[in-house]
């Protein structure tokens, strides 16, 4: 007899890639989670084994296609870059995402932070940390053992999976996340910016030594003419006779 909550005898089991939820609910949700995700995806780019997606629904047990979450962020060791419709674990050997991200929005309320803690506790998550923009907020936890214990002081703390570091600052949106390489997770606007003065600042650096170039050129245009019309010169005056030595 098959179970109330699994699949009926014959009907095929669908997983849906959407759950017909918004990505967020405000512009400074959105905002964290592709900074969070794009942040991730840059810190990990040269790892052909590391995994990372935004608002995928995580499919955790094959024959249960209601037993899922889809985290704000997440970040699977062990499984090959690449696009996926979801993220069904059966079928990537069973791997969980060790670490996920979430970001405070109004629709998460007590209860539904309480089923997102459950699920991420009872289905492997290694690393949880939540967000809150608003009031600039930052809780994690780590696994020990089957629990998510809390982090006590996530100022300065660094991932044990991601090996980024946390500094939450004071005040919304204060966050700063640090990768390996001592750079600070941005947002893509802040990304386009910073190209463009560095651009900027190359094509005018470019600008002076083309420009230094020239006079240089010019210079040597110069000299070069001064020393023609001094063999000329020289040329005449022996055609005189004159000792020009």
């Amino acid at each position: 007899m098959s179970s109330a909550l699994g699949p009926k005898p014959g009907v095929a089991v669908r997983y849906p890639d959407s759950d017909g939820k918004p990505m967020a609910d405000n512009t400074r949700q959105f905002r964290w989670i592709v900074i969070l995700k794009e942040g991730l995806e840059f810190a990990f780019r040269d790892r052909p084994d590391v995994f990372v997606a935004g608002d995928l629904l995580w499919y955790a047990e094959e024959g249960s296609p209601k037993v899922r979450m889809a985290p704000d962020a997440m970040v699977v060791f062990g499984r090959p870059k690449g696009d996926r419709g979801s993220y069904m674990q059966w079928v990537e050997e069973g791997i969980a995402p060790q670490v996920v991200f979430e970001v405070h929005s109004p629709g998460n309320r007590r209860g539904k932070l309480q089923e997102k803690f459950r699920f991420y506790e009872e289905h492997g998550v290694e690393e949880y940390y939540y967000y809150n923009p608003d009031n600039g907020r930052l809780t994690g936890w780590l696994r020990s053992g089957d629990k998510l214990e809390p982090i006590a002081n996530l100022d300065g703390f660094t991932s044990p999976w991601l090996g980024v570091r946390f500094e939450p600052g004071r005040g919304p949106e204060q966050l700063k996340v640090i990768d390996r390489n001592g750079r600070r997770f941005q947002s893509p606007l802040e990304v386009a910016e910073r190209l463009e003065a560095e651009q900027k600042r190359a094509d005018s650096e470019q600008r002076r030594a083309d420009s230094e170039q020239r006079r240089a050129d010019s210079e040597h245009t110069r000299a070069e003419a001064e020393r023609r019309r001094a063999e000329r010169l020289a040329a005449r005056l022996r055609e005189l006779g004159e000792d020009v030595d």
